[in-house]
């Protein structure tokens, strides 16, 4: 698959998922990059902004194997990547899948499960692996996380450690609606009548085999040495400075390497600019970078690295005959 073809699905699927979700086809591009790029995203928002129905709508889009798990406090680790079951009539244990084996696996709430059941997709996630009873199951691919939590509630929730947060590839934010939108989304979902929902109606656009050849594909992507020096000067200046306790790791160089690869190839590019990194910056460095006593953790994470985008100098033209 060529650079044209990746773009030309990814066009594809920005449209279906518009015909659900109104005024988010921006971040249907970030999600839809962050599978590409093999990562995975949490989606964090007050309630009632879409974000589950954001989830459905991009797995309807793909023709590929999707699963839900609704966190609880009461949900076990096996309840969540499966366990072996004892068949009295056959004499033996029997694997009982869980949810994890899937393409596309939407963690709903994952903050309001115990630490115990959220470290339980931790193997998952980076290694696209489950160990169970001492057996290593290999899950099929794509498999990408879509994790939604609600910032506003704390009573019976988990923050997510630093090092789980760390496995999510991007962080994203849906947002409240324009007032053009909202009238919108009154007119397409108006109707109690689950029959006229406009989710189910949807069909997918492209197939499991599309998405893994996409994946490989994305690998034409030509990223120029002043391109990766950029980007690593972006995730190291996210270790310094007064307001920073701890800032990115290389696995956040890796990803936003990555991600800005798959961004140019969505764009229909067959190499990198300075502006892919700068797009994806924020949502795949703000909630890595751990702020000192007195800061925000998400709007101010973000406003750092924003500041950063502003005094880290981007590669031009007369930066490349300079080198050369």
């Amino acid at each position: 698959m060529n650079i044209k073809q990746i773009c030309e699905n990814g066009s594809k699927i920005v449209t279906n998922t518009a015909k659900v979700m109104v005024g988010k086809e921006e971040t249907v591009r970030l999600l839809l990059t962050a599978l590409l790029a093999g990562g995975n995203v949490l989606l964090e928002d007050i309630p009632g902004t879409g974000k589950t129905k954001l989830a459905k709508t991009l797995a309807a889009s793909l023709d590929a194997d999707f699963s839900r798990i609704q966190f609880t406090p009461d949900l076990l680790p096996s309840d969540v990547t499966g366990l072996n079951i004892y068949n009295r009539k056959e004499n033996e244990f029997v694997l009982r899948k869980g949810p994890v084996f899937t393409n596309i696996l939407l963690a709903d709430e994952i903050n309001r499960a115990t630490p115990r059941t959220q470290a339980g997709l931790l193997e998952c996630m980076e290694e696209r692996q489950v160990t169970i009873d001492g057996v290593r199951h290999e899950l099929q691919r794509p498999f990408f996380v879509m994790a939604t939590q609600n910032p506003v509630e704390t009573a019976g929730t988990y923050p997510l450690p630093e090092a789980q947060l760390d496995r999510f590839m991007m962080k994203l934010s849906l947002g409240l609606p324009e007032r053009e939108e909202e009238l919108l989304i009154l007119e397409r979902f108006m109707d109690i009548d689950e029959q006229r929902d406009p989710l189910g109606k949807l069909e997918a656009v492209i197939n499991r085999a599309d998405i893994l050849d996409m994946q490989k594909s994305t690998d034409q992507v030509f990223v120029h040495p002043l391109i990766r020096g950029y980007i690593a000067d972006i995730v190291a200046a996210t270790r310094e400075g007064e307001a920073i306790i701890m800032g990115a790791s290389p696995r956040a160089s890796l990803a936003l390497l990555r991600g800005a690869k798959v961004w140019a190839a969505l764009h229909g590019r067959e190499y990198c600019i300075p502006d892919d990194a700068k797009r994806l910056a924020v949502p795949v460095l703000a909630h890595r970078v751990m702020l000192a006593y007195g800061y925000r953790k998400g709007s101010d994470a973000r406003d750092v690295i924003g500041n950063i985008l502003k005094t880290v100098q981007a590669p031009t033209e007369d930066v490349k005959q300079k080198v050369k």
